[in-house]
């Protein structure tokens, strides 16, 4: 078996490779590399995409989060509503304007956001909600919005993971007063390095935006705030202009992977293939299952977990299958394997193990398997057939 990776960026770039090399060439030559006409089209191309009015570039998907906080005026004191089950940089944006993350347990399913639990955490200080579309699931952006507009809260939508994801025919990152997304070369639109955006429809919050990202400038060498440096250059512009091209392709042919690994994983025993919202189109940045806990059709032959370790049997578990993948050349991933409010960083708030159940469970059973565009048939039968291997090993 030749060994299969989570992710190959080689194979995408090989379907393209004229069209970058070229690009790239130009702006080399047009000695536009910071700003210029390759930033502001892709940032035209890129808003009409998502379909908003605004779409303003920067440097990552973490400066986007920051930079649309800062732009809706959050800051000490204010408190925002998010999820403990995403990557660190959701929390820790809102943290570094001085705001207070509040987190709200997960949907077992979806790995999203619980809306049934989100009105009992608002407070008086609550100025935000900020919705994570994690793997590429669309949250419920028609729910989640009449929740703010009853309590006059704004939305951030984290779609880091999700550009092209839709909720009831829209995209995501037109739903709230702004949408953040990251183009670290991972994601579904990629670039060849770093880079971020920020969309909206508010001219005003865009306005704001470009501002900070600028050094509080509006006009050059006289700053009306403290901003920072956060700009996409032109090279990065100008590929995700080709790649935005191919995006809605290569988000099917995630679809159809995802649908056949459906089918391919239903009957293994103890492997629950992830299930997303009948009204979402999902992108599938990842394919991520779960791996039942012992009790409940697997029981680790090799190194059984004991009644002393009933807290931790669910990761036991799926740390023997990712073990035993990788010997087969199969190599996943787990997406996060220590929920935020369990942080070092986040001691401070006193959320202890069992604050948020769900999200605690489901950090001790994911795994993401292998999930990109290329990924070829034959490699995936090779990536079940060593699930169902490692699962025939664990049954009880």
């Amino acid at each position: 078996m030749t060994k299969i990776p989570p992710l190959d960026l080689t194979q995408q770039y090989k379907t393209i490779q004229g069209e970058v090399e070229a690009a790239v060439l130009n702006i080399l030559a047009s000695g536009a590399y910071i700003g210029g006409d390759a930033v502001t089209g892709f940032e035209r191309q890129f808003a009409d995409y998502i379909g908003t009015s605004e779409a303003v570039s920067c440097n990552s998907g973490t400066d986007a989060l920051y930079l649309a906080l800062r732009a809706l005026d959050i800051g000490p004191g204010d408190e925002v509503i998010t999820t403990p089950f995403t990557f660190f940089a959701t929390a820790e944006t809102i943290s570094a304007v001085g705001a207070k993350p509040v987190f709200v347990d997960i949907e077992a399913k979806s790995f999203n956001l619980d809306l049934d639990l989100v009105e009992a955490a608002i407070t008086s200080r609550t100025k935000a909600i900020m919705p994570v579309h994690l793997f590429g699931n669309p949250v419920d952006m028609v729910r989640l919005g009449a929740i703010a507009q009853r309590h006059n809260l704004f939305v951030i939508e984290d779609a880091a993971q999700a550009a092209g994801a839709e909720w009831q025919g829209q995209k995501v990152g037109s739903w709230g007063h702004v949408g953040c997304f990251s183009f670290f070369p991972t994601k579904n639109l990629g670039a060849c390095g770093d880079g971020g955006c920020v969309t909206t429809n508010d001219a005003a919050i865009a306005e704001k935006i470009t501002m900070l990202r600028q050094h509080g400038m509006r006009q050059r060498y006289y700053h009306e705030a403290f901003g920072v440096t956060s700009r996409l250059d032109g090279l990065q512009a100008a590929i995700l202009s080709i790649k935005l091209k191919h995006l809605d392709q290569w988000n099917e042919q995630r679809r159809a992977i995802a649908s056949r690994y459906g089918q391919l994983l239903a009957e293994v025993p103890g492997i629950l293939p992830p299930q997303p919202t009948a009204d979402g189109m999902a992108v599938w940045h990842q394919y991520t299952l779960r791996v039942q806990p012992c009790g409940a059709s697997l029981r680790c032959q090799e190194q059984p977990c004991g009644d002393d370790a009933k807290a931790n049997v669910s990761a036991n578990c799926r740390d023997w299958l990712k073990e035993k993948l990788a010997a087969q050349d199969v190599i996943s991933m787990i997406y996060y394997p220590v929920p935020l409010h369990l942080q070092v960083v986040y001691q401070d708030l006193g959320l202890g193990e069992g604050s948020f159940p769900v999200t605690e469970q489901a950090a001790r059973e994911v795994l993401s398997l292998p999930m990109f565009p290329e990924l070829l048939s034959e490699q995936q039968d090779e990536v079940v057939a060593a699930i169902q291997q490692a699962a025939s090993a664990l049954m009880a």
